[in-house]
Order: C-alpha cells, then sequence, then structure tokens
C-alpha cells in the first residue's frame, strides 16, 4: 500500500510541476477517479489506472499543440521511468497519435476523459454548482446543444462508451457518480455556489 501511496504522489507531483491550471488539475482528478472506479468495478489495477487518468494531460498546459501533446508528455514520463503500459495508455488517447487502443485501460481512458470535462461543464451550470444536482439524463440533452462547452468532442464521448460496450447514459451515470466521490476536491459539492 505504501508504494501505492508513493506512486500516486509521485503522480501528483508530476501533475503539479507541469500543470499551474486549477481547471486542468481538476480535471485530472476528475479522470482519475473514473479511472479509479472503472478498475475497481473490473478488478483491474486501480492504481495503475488512477495515475494514468491522473497523467494523461500533464503536459497539456505547457506543449497544448497537436505536434506536442502528449509526445512531449510521453518523452518526459519515460525519462522518470514511468512504464511503456502507463505511456502507451496515455499516447492512444488522442485519436491523431494514430496509437490503436487496445487494453481495456486505453479504452477507458479514452471514454471518461472528454465525459469528465462534460459533466464538469454540466455541474457548473447548476445553480447549486454541485454534482449532485446532475443526471445521466440531463447530460445527454447538454450533449444536443452544440454551443455548450463547445470544446467537448461529443462524438469521443459516444465512441468511447461504444469502445467499453456500454450504454452511454450507463457511462455517464458511472462517472457522474465517481466523481462524486471527490466533489469538494473538484469545487462540484455545492460550496461554490455557497461562496458566491
Amino acid at each position: 500500500m505504501e508504494k501505492a501511496v508513493n506512486q500516486r504522489e509521485g503522480a501528483w507531483c508530476l501533475l503539479t510541476e507541469f500543470t499551474q491550471s486549477e481547471s486542468l488539475r481538476k480535471h485530472a482528478l476528475a479522470v482519475e477517479a473514473c479511472m479509479r472506479a472503472y478498475a475497481r468495478k473490473s478488478g483491474a489495477d486501480e492504481e495503475l489506472w488512477g495515475m494514468v487518468g491522473l497523467l494523461h494531460d500533464f503536459d497539456y498546459e505547457k506543449y497544448p499543440s497537436l505536434e506536442d501533446h502528449p509526445y512531449r508528455g510521453c518523452e518526459i514520463l519515460e525519462k522518470r521511468g514511468y512504464s511503456e503500459e502507463v505511456r502507451r495508455a496515455i499516447m492512444s488517447h488522442a485519436e491523431y497519435t494514430g496509437v490503436e487502443r487496445v487494453s481495456a485501460m486505453e479504452k477507458t481512458l479514452f471514454a471518461c476523459d472528454e465525459l469528465a470535462g462534460f459533466i464538469t461543464a454540466c455541474a457548473l451550470v447548476k445553480p447549486g454548482k454541485s454534482l449532485a444536482e446532475v443526471e445521466a439524463k440531463s447530460v445527454r440533452k447538454k450533449m444536443k446543444d452544440k454551443a455548450f462547452a463547445r470544446s467537448v468532442h461529443r462524438e469521443d464521448i459516444v465512441q468511447g462508451s461504444v469502445e467499453l460496450g456500454l450504454d452511454l447514459e450507463e457511462h455517464i451515470a458511472f462517472c457522474i457518480e465517481a466523481m462524486k466521490g471527490i466533489a469538494a476536491e473538484l469545487g462540484l459539492d455545492g460550496s461554490a455556489a455557497k461562496s458566491a
């Protein structure tokens, strides 16, 4: 267990070294929460899946171009001793890298990445700015509104659930529940609305 804590701590330090943006850090935490929940559900390595979720965009703030992200990040991860399995999963989450998603972990990262961002956006427009107010049905409805959270690729959310072999609404509901577990860390527990 101690090794897992140290791995998580190391991944968090790497993320915060490269990512100053609070919203990008929160996105990493949201994807990590979804990845951990899916790992628990399937009996996979929760620490490994969580680390991949936490680190998938760690280089994005410094290297946001398609030529650099996630390539530069994977070079950094290799230098710092992260496994091929971790690097490959991170490469596979970006469609344009050409790295095919093969493992369950790779498919899950892709399926959770855009969705976690979209769920966050849905929570932030609720009166209480809380995940407790977000339902899968309302998320699906918001997906049809192209003006809402327009930077989120809806087709990736749909494709992700297909690759996991899950009904889209079931996948959305699962990720909402996973994110509720860390709602306070994400600033989506209703406290933001109270202090506003």
